[in-house]
């Protein structure tokens, strides 16, 4: 057993089955054995994303960015905050290209890169040292209180909050709690912990079939919440891979959503190493923009990955994606590389980009442009 196993088994013992959201928390989020809190190298060993393919990805996304600024008057501080920021790869990506392609943006620029592990948001603060001397970055634990004008941005966040899990069973809906029995952990049927799951899907019009499983995502309604909350006026763009809730309850996913990640291998095996591998569940869209909405966020458009890339890289013809001075035959690397973001047979069509706004603002924005 994992360190983080035996703390589990020991809390069921004495205190009773668990949420799979209290399970599903403790596994990622745990500040001594959660997934989350340990070295960046073992997230390579399970998965990748959007960021470690190539800067154009952070590129094209800071376009949006700039745009955005634009859009809304050129404000003299644009609070740029991303959410889940790692060790601050993105944000390295994000601030280089706005010093050397956007000044006027650049100076504008305020970068707050969350990130709730210490030793991750430790080394975050370590790589854009210059930017942070010049004003323009910060690392911090929590989302600030209040954005005053700016944007929220997250990419591959919201699939990794925790879920309930529930199953309709003999026409009722039964939540899935964490039990340890004989040695192992286990799923145990019982009534709902709380009536916001079904409020959950009555809400979006969900009526799941008879032997279905699903996740609903509480906590990433209550992130949206509270994002409109603490933004002012600006923008939320969310990047990561889900679907409509008419989608996303279908017949073809009888079984839910939820995978666990190890060895850049997916699986169903919830239970095998707790704290040792990524566990994530598709995000719910449709749940964004209704509890966004219910805090003031109005839904400006969504797009998939591919969509957007290629509407922000078609004005200057991606010129974005060669470094000073390479050569044309230097160029095929990042040309397979971008391939990877926008095909979809890559990362294009399974990752969809969701922006949402507050308050008044001019034009559309070009990334959805092309929908």
């Amino acid at each position: 057993m994992t360190p983080l196993a035996e703390l589990l088994a020991d809390r069921i013992r004495r205190f009773g089955p668990m949420t799979f959201a209290d399970y599903m928390r403790e596994c990622l989020y745990h500040p001594a054995h959660g997934y989350y809190s340990k070295a960046e190298s073992k997230r390579f060993a399970d998965y990748y994303t959007s960021v470690d393919v190539h800067p154009i990805f952070a590129r094209l996304v800071t376009r949006q960015f700039a745009e955005m600024w634009e859009k809304l008057g050129r404000p003299a501080d644009f609070a740029l905050v991303e959410a889940g920021a790692g060790v601050g790869r993105f944000a390295g990506q994000v601030l280089d290209f706005c010093e050397a392609k956007l000044p006027a943006f650049y100076g504008a620029l305020k970068y707050v890169a969350v990130e709730r592990s210490a030793s991750r948001r430790d080394e975050a603060a370590r790589h854009p040292k210059r930017h942070a001397e010049a004003g323009h970055f910060t690392a911090s634990a929590e989302v600030p209180a209040h954005i005053a004008t700016g944007c929220l941005f997250s990419n591959e966040l919201l699939d990794a909050l925790p879920v309930h899990r529930v199953v309709i069973d003999r026409g009722a809906m039964k939540e899935v709690f964490v039990s340890y029995r004989d040695g192992r952990f286990a799923d145990v049927m019982a009534p709902l912990s709380t009536c916001a799951i079904s409020e959950y899907f009555a809400a979006q019009g969900i009526a799941l079939r008879e032997g279905q499983h699903a996740e609903a995502g509480l906590e990433a309604c209550d992130w949206i919440s509270e994002i409109g909350r603490r933004l002012a006026r600006g923008y939320v763009l969310t990047i990561d891979y889900g679907h409509a809730a008419a989608e996303l309850f279908d017949e073809r996913h009888m079984r839910g959503t939820l995978l666990a990640y190890q060895n850049h291998r997916a699986s169903e095996e919830f239970y095998a190493s707790p704290g040792e591998q990524d566990l994530t569940a598709h995000v719910n869209f449709t749940a964004l923009e209704h509890w966004g909405k219910r805090a003031g966020l109005e839904t400006e458009g969504s797009a998939s990955q591919t969509a957007f890339l290629l509407a922000l890289g078609q004005g200057n013809e991606f010129a974005d994606l060669y470094e000073e001075g390479q050569s044309e035959a230097e160029h095929t690397k990042p040309r397979l590389q971008l391939k990877t973001l926008i095909y979809p047979e890559g990362m294009g069509e399974r990752f969809q980009v969701l922006i949402q706004r507050k308050g008044e603002v001019s034009g559309r924005l070009t990334g959805l442009r092309g929908i």
